[in-house]
């Protein structure tokens, strides 16, 4: 696959280098411009960044970090037990634990929710930093949703974590699935003061909680496509053609006119 001449593979991070030194260097570089273009496609186009993945995976088979690439290209493609069996693989190779929680939301992915649950009580959930810990929690309560057990789902979210003040990368994130979840279960008052307190911590839009927030206040959201569309409609001056002589003039159109515009801002837990 063509990669960028300006994507050199020094762009990776140093820990990630550091594994393909065990590589020739010509080898090395290619991987590493590989890996480079997973990370910078993943969010945007999963199945390009997929296939750089699987280059990468030809090249360097024995190298965790790139069986790791290979296994959240996979995930993000909702190839789960490809994905599950490149998680493994690289944790075989490395004994650590970081991609348990994500090991178990594969196994989600599979229809398996009760394998995720055994998952949560495993020991490894103890040696992951509080991040992981997170993680995990939201992994399980989305199993439980899975088993439509929603009051189980609320309470596997409430915990310090919760109800802490302070603002971590994970705390938004954790709002909207407990927000999302009050609300399946019907209780929409309480999902509105979580959604806002969501809104509240999700200073780089990694939610969509204020869109959500926005629905239940009953705001309508418009498409921009369609203000185009109206723009189109009018004689370029922005007033609107001539309306036909035999056609009944329209009381109503100020009104409508006078409608406010509101534009936008792993998978359930």
């Amino acid at each position: 696959m063509p990669i960028p001449d300006d994507v050199t593979g020094d762009e990776i991070d140093k820990d990630v280098r550091q594994e393909l030194q065990s590589l020739p260097k010509g080898l090395a570089e290619d991987v590493a411009r590989n890996l480079v273009m997973v990370a910078k496609l993943i969010d945007e186009d999963a199945e390009e960044a997929y296939g750089y993945s699987r280059v990468a995976l030809r090249l360097a088979s024995r190298v965790a970090a790139v069986r790791e690439a290979a296994g959240f290209a996979a995930y993000a493609t909702q190839r789960y037990s490809e994905a599950l069996a490149e998680f493994r693989a690289a944790r075989r190779m490395t004994g650590g634990v970081e991609l348990w929680p994500v090991m178990a939301d594969c196994e989600r992915g599979l229809g398996r929710p009760e394998r995720t649950l055994a998952m949560a009580g495993e020991p490894e959930v103890a040696k992951l930093d509080k991040a992981g810990q997170v993680e995990m929690r939201l992994v399980a309560a989305g199993a439980r949703r899975d088993m439509g057990q929603l009051d189980a789902a609320i309470v596997t979210l409430q915990g310090p974590e919760l109800a802490s003040t302070s603002v971590q990368s994970w705390t938004a994130r954790l709002r909207y699935a407990y927000a999302d979840a009050l609300l399946a279960a019907g209780r929409e008052d309480e999902a509105r003061e979580w959604f806002a307190k969501a809104v509240e911590a999700d200073k780089d839009g990694t939610t969509d909680a204020s869109d959500r927030l926005a629905e239940m206040d009953g705001v309508e959201f418009v498409d921009a496509m369609d203000l185009d569309d109206d723009t189109d409609a009018t004689d370029g001056s922005g007033d609107a053609p001539e309306a036909k002589a035999d056609a009944e003039p329209d009381e109503d159109a100020d009104e409508d006119a006078d409608e406010d515009e509101v534009t936008d801002g792993e998978r359930d837990a």
